[in-house]
């Protein structure tokens, strides 16, 4: 199951689990929509993968007898930071942010 982590791993900023500003890369790593682009250039840190928006967890469950929904499945409340320094970012972003993600 999808981890909704609560914050961007770059500036902190809050992403609740209904945050449409939320970007992950495909191993989750969770940043906010300002940083993916202004930062990071749709480059994550950690595996050079790019961004996608995160999926909205709807609130409750819609069908009968199944446990979906926040109610069942919360959002993480552990915080999360980048481990990288902004040199380190600058240096994966510079070497693949003109690559197409099909081709990193």
């Amino acid at each position: 199951m999808l981890d909704l982590r609560p914050n961007c791993e770059w500036c902190d900023r809050d992403l609740p689990p209904d945050s449409a500003d939320a970007r992950i890369c495909t191993y989750e790593c969770t940043y906010c929509a300002d940083c993916v682009e202004t930062v990071l250039h749709n480059v994550c840190p950690t595996c050079g993968g790019n961004f996608v928006p995160r999926p909205i967890r709807p609130k409750g469950a819609h069908r009968e007898g199944l446990t979906l929904g926040l109610g069942h499945n919360p959002a993480s409340t552990e915080r999360t930071r980048s481990r990288w320094s902004r040199a380190q970012v600058d240096a994966m972003s510079a070497r693949l942010r003109d690559v197409d993600p099909a081709d990193r």
